[in-house]
């Protein structure tokens, strides 16, 4: 992607296992498969991409079990009407998007680079390197896509509060998306940017204990129940949707409530939480400023006052467009996937929001909550728990000129150091923006 840094790279000929904040850059030599080059390019490009006319299907389904569908309009082939009548919700969604997906969607050719969450996966190759290393790099790609944490609508858990409803099916889409980019900061910070799920059992504890806290129950910190519950002063409730500020601002509800739960050495979530916002109801627009003298309040707020600086988590809510999104702003929405501190965007179509997580050329690559998938409970101990239902190798994308106005973008800095290196970074994208900066640093 041109303009972009040469940061967090992915150089398949070369080795390295050190994961450090300042650093984004992993070791293709150390996943599993990038050795293996018998398979062309087009051929992991289309195993690897849904369908550019299955993307971002919206599924109506209701909470009870018939689970009916609503009708949709889409244009495509005559055949697929009689297979998306055979495919019916859950793991069959899945399918049918596999195979509805062909090598027609034009991106089996191409050879941009890929940045997904602050690493990049080179794919363009020069004519005497051969094809081993985009290969490798595509490899990689898949294999940092899928070990990112994926949660979905889910149907059969604790009934939430009095309002009876025991799904979130048709509403708490944003909820979910808002989770994984948490679930991810979770990552960076306990397993660095570096950790891939294993593929062997036993799963590593931090791994488990992460996915423990996003449980659908009052008992797990970060459920569904428990958002809600902190939200309420921001229009949360059981059954209704929600807008990204709001999202935003209940996730700084619910970690300051959790903080005064506990002491600082047992910290659910262990960095403090600053919502960037640009006015006090964040839905007027303009760019937003981050303010240091904030941010190191609110470090000092969440160690209350036993140190100067903490890991944080920065939530930046914005309103890019009236009825969509400018496109004056899409290029700077890209470089931030460059930032090592990424953590992605929510954001999706509207009423229809995914985390969406890396980004090549215009397209934008997703998770997407919309599946339904049962309940699953494990404790937080469990290394052979069974978390298939939390990733995803299912690689989605959509035109980023297609994404809702509204949304919020993560970071996570992990010191003082991290995040001076995301303001001097954060300014440059602001000065180069041409007159369109999404936030200011200062």
């Amino acid at each position: 992607m041109k303009g972009f840094r040469d940061r967090g790279i992915i150089s398949p000929s070369k080795t390295s296992t050190t994961d450090t904040p300042k650093s984004s850059v992993i070791s293709d030599s150390s996943e599993p498969g990038s050795t293996d080059t018998k398979f062309s390019k087009p051929s992991l490009w289309s195993s690897f991409f849904a369908s550019a006319f299955s993307v971002f299907d919206i599924y109506h389904k209701s909470s009870s079990t018939s689970q009916n569908k609503a009708p949709h309009i889409r244009h495509s082939n005559g055949w697929t009407s009689p297979v998306k009548t055979i495919m019916a919700g859950g793991t069959m969604r899945r399918i049918q998007e596999r195979v509805l997906g062909t090598s027609k969607t034009g991106i089996s050719n191409t050879t941009s680079d890929i940045w997904l969450l602050g690493a990049c996966y080179k794919i363009s190759q020069d004519d005497s390197s051969g094809n081993a290393d985009a290969t490798n790099a595509l490899a990689a790609f898949h294999r940092d896509f899928s070990s990112r944490i994926l949660i979905t609508y889910r149907k059969g858990f604790d009934m939430i509060e009095d309002s009876k409803l025991t799904s979130d099916v048709n509403w708490g889409c944003m909820l979910r998306s808002s989770q994984m980019l948490v679930a991810q900061a979770l990552l960076y910070h306990q397993l660095g940017r570096s950790w891939r799920k294993p593929l062997d059992k036993p799963l590593d504890r931090e791994y488990v204990e992460i996915l423990h806290l996003f449980g659908d129950s009052e008992a797990s910190a970060f459920s569904i129940h428990n958002l809600l519950q902190a939200g309420k002063a921001y229009g949360l409730a059981a059954g209704s949707w929600v807008g990204p500020y709001a999202m935003c601002r209940s996730w700084e509800s619910l970690a300051r409530s959790k903080r005064e739960e506990t002491n600082l050495e047992y910290q659910t979530l262990p960095m403090a939480v600053y919502v960037v916002s640009g006015c006090e109801d964040g839905e007027r627009g303009g760019a937003p400023v981050l303010s240091i003298e904030d941010a190191a309040k609110h470090c000092s707020e969440f160690s209350k006052g036993q140190e100067d600086w903490t890991p944080i988590l920065l939530l930046v809510p914005l309103v890019l467009g009236l009825d969509k999104i400018n496109p004056r702003y899409i290029p700077s929405l890209q470089a931030t996937f460059t930032f090592p501190q990424s953590l992605g965007i929510l954001g999706g179509k509207p009423g229809a929001s995914t985390y969406i997580v890396g980004v090549q050329d215009e397209n934008a690559f997703y998770l997407d909550p919309h599946e339904v998938q049962l309940v699953v409970n494990f404790s937080r101990d469990d290394v052979e728990a069974n978390t298939s239902s939390y990733h995803c190798d299912v690689v989605r994308h959509i035109p980023l000129e297609l994404i809702d106005s509204s949304l919020a973008i993560g970071f996570y800095c992990r010191d003082k150091d991290d995040f001076d290196d995301f303001c001097s970074l954060a300014s440059k994208l602001a000065d180069e923006s041409n007159g369109a900066p999404l936030f200011h640093s200062g």
